[in-house]
């Protein structure tokens, strides 16, 4: 592991407009922002995505955040909110996914994220990971490459405490825009530091474009524009707008210079007065165990426990390989049909006592098993 680039470790400024707001959210304002929603991605402009029309829808996008406890070895429980995210669409003719996992506390620091982008390239997949995880040293970013078949490619760096005062990540700016949307303002100079998509440090900044109608479906509402960009310490902009109803959920969003862009579409999900339902159908997704940060965890934690049994009593019983082999070289010597009933009577003499009558009780069928001596089991082998 290793500091990112001398380049970029001067650390952007908290602005005292967004360490103001930091200071004020309370618990009433997040619980607004607790829900689930999904938005359709359509080809914009007059752009077309692959081969797809104008207009068309060609993937889907949803977010959802709930409180949830967050775990970690050496350390108690913590009550904080879990964003998650995700898209599937396809770009180019391609099919491409990505999803977002974020540990976030109530004043928006990150305790964990974890972000995938997946392209589903014929010949060459391509999956990108990037693991961010905050401590008491800091916070460390594990970026991670694979391109098909070959070994994945890992780079792993980290920030010192002093870099990040007010760091904004992915998931922590979700539940930010859902709060701004539903005080309707945003605060002039809101600028909050962040870590770009290469994993170094950036700004993020917030700004106000005011109320519009904008349609959804056939309906015209009016929403709250809020635009969020990120920008590099190279000078480069990435910029987003977003429309909020005034329940903070999405109507729009689009990236600038991008050919597509998420819309609601279901007229359904407008209430009469013109907010949306309590609860959006969230669309229910696969469970990737590999892609959920404390249960692929819980995976290794336990693999690692029942390998280590499992080789400690093998070398407390080293008998074993010698049972083994031995039933293995009366099956091939013998070849028997009916493998269960000869696995049967090869160790029944093994047992103590003779137990109970079972599945793998062997038939009245003569056994292919001579019988073994009464005072030595091993005595057929050769």
């Amino acid at each position: 592991m290793e500091p990112p680039p001398e380049g970029k470790r001067e650390p952007p400024a908290l602005s005292e407009a967004a360490a103001e707001l930091l200071s004020l959210i309370g618990l009433e304002e997040l619980e607004r922002c607790l829900f689930a929603e999904t938005l359709e991605v359509v080809a914009a402009g007059d752009q077309t995505t692959g081969d797809q029309p104008r207009g068309q829808a060609v993937g889907q996008w949803w977010a959802a955040a709930r409180w949830a406890p967050y775990e970690r070895a050496g350390e108690p429980v913590r009550s904080c909110i879990l964003v998650q995210a995700g898209s599937r669409v396809r770009q180019d003719g391609m099919p491409c996914s990505s999803t977002l996992r974020a540990y976030v506390t109530l004043q928006l620091e990150t305790l964990e994220q974890e972000e995938q982008e997946r392209l589903e390239l014929r010949a060459r997949p391509v999956e990108r990971r990037t693991h961010t995880v905050s401590h008491q040293h800091g916070m460390t970013v594990t970026k991670t490459l694979r391109e098909g078949e070959a070994e994945p490619q890992c780079q792993s760096f980290y920030y010192l405490p002093s870099e990040l005062q007010g760091l904004l990540l992915e998931g922590a700016s979700l539940l930010l825009l859902r709060m701004l949307a539903c005080q309707r303002a945003v605060p002039p100079g809101l600028v909050f530091p962040g870590i770009n998509t290469e994993g170094h440090l950036c700004t993020s900044s917030y700004h106000a474009l005011g109320i519009q109608q904008q349609t959804v479906g056939s309906a015209e509402e009016e929403v709250f524009v809020i635009q969020r960009a990120v920008h590099t310490p190279a000078g480069t902009s990435t910029v987003w707008h977003s429309s909020f109803l005034p329940s903070g959920r999405l109507v729009r969003r689009v990236q600038v210079g991008c050919p597509v862009l998420m819309l609601l579409q279901d007229e359904s999900n407008l209430g009469d007065t013109g907010g949306v339902e309590l609860q959006p159908p969230l669309p229910k997704q696969p469970l990737d165990w590999e892609e959920d940060i404390q249960l692929y965890s819980w995976f290794l934690d336990r693999k690692e426990e029942l390998q280590a049994s499992h080789a400690a009593y093998l070398q407390q019983h080293p008998e074993f390989w010698a049972v083994l082999a031995d039933f293995v070289q009366t099956v091939l010597l013998q070849q028997p049909q009916d493998l269960i009933s000869f696995a049967a009577q090869f160790f029944a003499p093994f047992a103590r006592r003779q137990p109970p009558e079972t599945h793998l009780t062997p038939t009245k069928a003569a056994s292919p098993l001579p019988s073994p001596q009464p005072h030595n089991p091993l005595a057929n082998r050769e």
